[in-house]
């Protein structure tokens, strides 16, 4: 499993203009079966995706994000080898 964390480079006004594009990224993510949950960071100064699958396909995704491309956001990627997980998130260990 993968945390895929964002940091705005820049302020919520600049990252509004590119959320709607960034979200049809996230919305395909979920498509292909790579994103399991996401969100905001809270204070908003960016999100958080947790991810599932090969590590270089997941950074190559990362690299045409939205906010990537346009100096909104940068990405710290960190593999997590769960050992442990609650009854119903067994999928996070795949």
């Amino acid at each position: 499993m993968f945390i895929l964390s964002l940091t705005y480079l820049k302020g919520n006004d600049e990252a509004d203009k590119y959320m709607q594009p960034h979200m049809a990224w996230v919305k395909e993510g979920y498509a292909k079966g790579w994103f399991l949950a996401s969100g905001r960071k809270v204070p908003r100064t960016g999100g958080v995706i947790f991810a599932r699958g090969d590590r270089a396909e997941l950074e190559a995704y990362v690299a045409v994000d939205p906010f990537t491309v346009h100096g909104i956001a940068t990405y710290d990627v960190t593999e997590i080898a769960l050992t442990t997980v609650t009854e119903g998130l067994e999928a996070l260990k795949s």
